[in-house]
């Protein structure tokens, strides 16, 4: 499958990308599962209005041979049966990956209120890639349990208790408070907090999720348990204090690359990237990967996943979103290029 070409389908380029009965495709923030010779693209089906950026149905499904054509398969997590979790709540960048027993294990953002307060992640599971998933546990991950590589400063009880006086009117972005507060140590007992997510699947098969924590300043890298649906207890802060999120990730001849964006909302910004040797880091920030003009707003998108069909046919996935008319995000998938070591994403043709 030649990238370029498949890139050509308007649909990846932003404009409106109906599925095969001509309807516009819902499944943003998502992810593609490859099972077989199918491909199967999860991501948050939105309604109409500022209403649709909560979660009124569920996460959505479609299935494809080609990437380019798309039949809708429905609902695969349906949070209209009367479950646990609420139409209203919360949910965000639906991932999918099969457990090495078989199963298929979704892990999603959630807030069960639109405060976000709650911080949480959901895992779901089922026996078919379409679902129907049914919801497994949610909370945050890690209780009372440190990060593998904590500085010991962040365990100061001083730290800890100004975090807890000061977390109330603390950003979601760059400020120069939070470094000097333990957000970590405060939220040791209840689980870190756990917003913007992606799942990563190493060559040997361990899995991890990366997720923005720490009030949004700090990537955390968590190791799953070896049916992908719980953790081990073992997780590393990356980027600190770099406040990013939007994580996706994905390995080129041995290393890992890493392509965030700043916290600013809904509205775009500079992506950044980094590379690494080791999963866990050290990692080395390599600046914005998209280049050409309007790439100080990543081309008006943010990512969400990289799609990788071969070693260098790495398929940047992005949302275009739209607040005001929640169900009119559209997608931009670009092709991932290379300068030397350092990845590249150029205009949309």
């Amino acid at each position: 499958m030649n990238v370029t070409e498949l890139l050509a389908c308007p649909g990846m380029s932003g404009e409106i990308w109906p599925d095969s009965a001509g309807i516009p495709i819902n499944a943003h923030g998502g992810g593609i599962l490859k099972e077989g010779n199918l491909f199967y693209w999860y991501g948050e089906h939105k309604v109409a209005g500022k209403r649709g950026n909560l979660a009124w149905v569920g996460v959505h499904v479609y299935i494809s041979d080609d990437l380019v054509h798309w039949r809708d398969a429905g609902i695969a997590f349906d949070i209209r049966d009367g479950g646990p979790l609420r139409p209203g709540c919360v949910i965000e960048r639906p991932k999918v990956v099969r457990n090495p027993a078989g199963k298929f294990v979704m892990w999603f953002h959630l807030e069960r209120d639109c405060t976000y307060s709650d911080a949480r992640q959901a895992v779901a599971v089922a026996d078919r890639p379409e679902g129907p998933f049914r919801l497994l546990w949610h909370g945050r991950p890690n209780p009372g349990v440190w990060p593998q590589n904590t500085p010991p400063e962040l365990k100061e009880p001083a730290r800890i208790e100004a975090a807890c006086r000061e977390m109330p009117t603390l950003p979601y972005d760059a400020n120069p408070l939070t470094p000097q507060l333990s957000v970590l140590g405060m939220d040791l007992e209840t689980g870190q907090q756990s917003r913007d997510m992606t799942v990563f699947v190493d060559d040997d098969r361990t899995a991890y999720v990366v997720y923005a924590s720490e009030k949004n300043s700090t990537i955390h890298l968590a190791e799953l348990d070896g049916g992908y649906t719980g953790f081990t207890g073992r997780y590393w802060r990356l980027f600190p204090w770099r406040w990013m999120e939007a994580p996706v990730l994905f390995k080129r001849n041995g290393k890992y690359y890493f392509i965030g964006s700043g916290c600013t909302g809904w509205a775009p910004n500079a992506a950044r990237s980094a590379v690494a040797e080791r999963l866990t880091g050290p990692w080395t920030e390599l600046g914005n990967p998209a280049v050409d003009a309007g790439g100080d707003t990543t081309y008006g998108a943010q990512g969400t996943f990289a799609l990788q069909l071969a070693p260098d046919q790495i398929i940047f996935m992005a949302d275009r979103w739209n607040p005001e008319n929640a169900i009119d995000g559209r997608y931009l998938w670009l092709p991932v290029e290379w300068n030397g070591e350092r990845p590249i994403l150029k205009a949309p043709v």
